[in-house]
C-alpha cells in the first residue's frame, strides 16, 4: 500500500480530509444528527437507536471523538456524549469555504 503524501497539501486540505473521513459512514452521520437533536446522550442509548452492537457504536464514537467533533464525560458507569461546539464551528467554517459557488454552466462536460 502506498504512503499518503499529506505534506503535498495545505493544512486546510488535510484537516478537511480528516474531518470528512470521520464523517464518511452513515452510522456516524446518524450519531451526530441524534446528538444535535438530543443535545447529549449516553453511548448505550445509541445501541437501541441504531440497532448496532455496542462495540460497533463505541468504534464510531471513538472516530468522531478522535477528530474532536464530539466530546464525552463519565456519568456514573456510563459515558455521556455531546457535540464539541468549538470544533463543530471550525469544521462548519472549513466545509463552507470548500463548497464555494461554482460558475460552470451545464455545457462544461
Amino acid at each position: 500500500m502506498g504512503v499518503t503524501k499529506t505534506a503535498n497539501f495545505t493544512d486546510a486540505q488535510n484537516e478537511l480530509a480528516i474531518m470528512l473521513k470521520a464523517l464518511a459512514h452513515p452510522a456516524r452521520i446518524a450519531i451526530i444528527e441524534h446528538l444535535i437533536k438530543a443535545n447529549e446522550c449516553i453511548g448505550s442509548d445509541l445501541v437501541d437507536l441504531l440497532g448496532l452492537a455496542q462495540p460497533t457504536i463505541s468504534q464510531h464514537l471513538r472516530e468522531l471523538k478522535d477528530v474532536g467533533i464530539i466530546k464525552g464525560k463519565i456519568e456514573g458507569t456510563s459515558m455521556c456524549y455531546c457535540i464539541n461546539n468549538k470544533t463543530w464551528a471550525k469544521y462548519r467554517t472549513l466545509l463552507a469555504s470548500f463548497f464555494v459557488e461554482v460558475n460552470c454552466d451545464d455545457s462544461c462536460c
